[in-house]
């Protein structure tokens, strides 16, 4: 990607995390990234289109971190499955959590054939595809109860501030492994 349109990227990104997408106007986007409207419109025909920018890149972020976390616990002999809630720990106990950037996009674009829905939506269902590659074949519908467990987590550390919610939900994960 173009050095000024990753900027405007992570800008927007960053911007969207603190205030959410539709608060955040692109004067303000301008403004804090210091790019001119015209740089931002040749990159992006809309603002939709910038926030589309913001979450692909969010989630192959996210996709890789927790890729990496359950490569390590299986190198160690650890649970692939549980390494996921040791990596939302410590997202939840870090600064940059802010909530999930996916669950605050699909409630501000409801509509669920909205682009910026829809890839939020895929995005879970990628986070579902990891879970289940990590667990035998017999027991894959176990996959969405433990993306519940992991979206539960997320909603409880951000709505109420439970910091440990990623244990909580890990301790309910191991009952239903083990």
């Amino acid at each position: 990607m173009q050095p000024r349109k990753q900027h405007l990227v992570d800008t927007a990104l960053a911007l969207f995390n603190q205030q959410g997408y539709h608060a955040t106007g692109i004067d303000l986007i301008l403004a804090q990234s210091g790019v001119s409207k015209a740089t931002l419109y040749k990159h992006f025909r809309s603002k939709d289109e910038l926030i589309l920018a913001a979450l692909e890149q969010r989630h192959l972020h996210v996709l890789n971190a927790i890729s990496t976390k359950i490569d390590r616990a299986i190198k160690a002999g650890d649970s692939g499955v549980l390494a996921i809630f040791d990596a939302l720990n410590e997202w939840f106990n870090s600064e940059q959590f802010l909530g999930c950037n996916f669950i605050n996009a699909s409630a501000e674009y409801g509509d669920a054939q909205h682009p910026i829905h829809r890839l939020s939506a895929q995005h879970k269902q990628a986070i579902i595809e990891l879970i289940r590659a990590q667990l035998p074949p017999n027991d894959a519908e176990k996959a969405d109860q433990i993306g519940l467990l992991v979206d539960g987590a997320i909603v409880m550390a951000h709505t109420r501030g439970i910091k440990n919610a990623a244990f909580i939900a890990k301790d309910m994960a191991k009952i239903m492994l083990f």
